[in-house]
């Protein structure tokens, strides 16, 4: 991908903070590349980045892309949105996307890019064609993220490991799983958009045969108590074949991310599920450490909740984003 920075993040219409999670997260890893934030009648979420009201005045702030860091559900491009798109195409920006509906499906879309010379990315879709998996073991170590449901910080906390193995000097790479990933570090396969049949030999391939002490750090997706994504995540677990696992969680959830029927399940047996399931191509798999989003409760009362964890589970137990991550990397060094 060539995708021009600096962006303007688009929030279109997002009903609530985590509809807009793929541009919180590329602006909380990329803050250099974003130049503001554009948002329609209606939207309740804030990236803190300067409004900017008009595509005229995004142009005129030197924006080169329009990235769409909306994550709704069912992946669609709302057709409140194409007017003001169309019209970011026309003063010269490209436009780029991680939804399950493609920018070049969009007729006006499609016909204002070719008449101006713009280009239209739609990260979310591979352009290469995978192997089924194989599921034979391969040198290299690789960490996966896993979840008690999607869109608890399973990305973010990939990320900071990533980082703080990076800055001991150990050999890592992250890598991208889904569409803000990618937005972030320029590469990767976003899982949720391939052939099931495929989704675990496409893991395979983004983590191929390394050296021994190599490590690959697996953006985790959904999660295997979710009724509407379990599939994806059997699939990284098996692809990736983990030798480490690092759970995440979010406390304030009352329940499965758009799913009101269905309950959280308890942190242990979500990591008992998932080591069970991973241990079909790896089974010396283990669990190092739990990840909690903690930013709906305030400082006293995550701690608190941190160290009840510690207690329980007898894991390190933090927040990626007020504690960093150096006591689950302890367990990996």
């Amino acid at each position: 991908m060539a995708i021009e920075h600096p962006y303007l993040m688009f929030l279109g219409d997002a009903p609530d903070q985590l509809a807009a999670k793929t541009a919180q997260g590329v602006a909380h890893w990329r803050p250099e590349w974003c130049k503001g934030q554009f948002r329609l009648p209606g939207c309740n979420a804030d990236l803190k980045l300067p409004e900017i009201a008009t595509m005229a005045e995004a142009a005129e702030a030197g924006c080169r892309t329009v990235v769409i860091g909306v994550a709704n559900r069912g992946g669609v491009i709302s057709e409140a949105w194409v007017e003001v798109l169309e019209q970011a195409l026309d003063l010269g920006m490209d436009l780029a996307a991680g939804l399950h509906n493609r920018l070049a499906a969009v007729p006006r879309l499609r016909e204002a890019a070719a008449r101006n010379g713009r280009q239209l990315f739609d990260v979310r879709h591979p352009t290469k064609d995978f192997a089924v998996a194989a599921g034979s073991k391969r040198p290299g170590k690789r960490l996966l993220t896993v979840g008690t449901d999607c869109s608890v910080g399973k990305m973010y906390a990939s990320l900071a490991l990533a980082w703080e193995m990076d800055r001991r000097g150990m050999k890592v790479n992250f890598r991208a799983t889904g569409q803000t990933g990618i937005f972030i570090v320029g590469e990767g396969v976003s899982v949720d958009a391939v052939i099931a049949d495929f989704i675990s030999g496409a893991t395979e391939w983004l983590t191929p045969a390394n050296e021994p002490d190599h490590w690959d750090v697996v953006e985790g997706q959904g999660s295997l108590f979710h009724a509407s994504y379990a599939g994806v995540s059997l699939g990284l677990l098996h692809g990736s074949q983990p030798d480490a696992l690092v759970l995440c969680h979010e406390p304030t959830r009352k329940h499965m991310r758009g799913l009101p029927d269905f309950s959280l399940p308890p942190l242990d047996l979500c990591m008992q599920r998932n080591e069970q399931m991973a241990r079909l191509t790896n089974p010396d798999v283990r669990t190092i450490g739990i990840a909690v989003n903690t930013s709906g409760l305030e400082s006293d009362a995550a701690h608190r909740y941190l160290r009840e964890i510690e207690d329980t589970m007898d894991l390190p137990a933090v927040d990626p984003v007020r504690d960093g991550v150096a006591s689950i990397v302890d367990r990996l060094e």
